[in-house]
């Protein structure tokens, strides 16, 4: 099973929805379009849960991500 990060590449404010999206395998856009209508119909309970999971997901490693140095002459 994967392990859960924020993501690196698909972040808009901390990579969390984006993370979740990869865990998923769900479009990131859904998933932040979700958590902001929970938070609105959740009285902040919701965004309380995000707050929390920032702090306690970790951020992707650069090595999880193929990364190609530039080129150079």
């Amino acid at each position: 099973m994967n392990k859960l990060f924020r993501s690196r590449t698909d972040s808009k404010l901390t990579g969390l929805c984006g993370g979740l999206a990869e865990w998923l395998g769900l479009n990131a856009t859904m998933i932040r379009l979700l958590v902001i209508i929970a938070a609105l119909f959740s009285f902040g309970t919701v965004a309380l849960i995000y707050m929390i999971g920032c702090l306690l997901v970790p951020k992707a490693p650069q090595s999880h991500y193929d990364f190609t140095p530039p080129y150079h002459n």
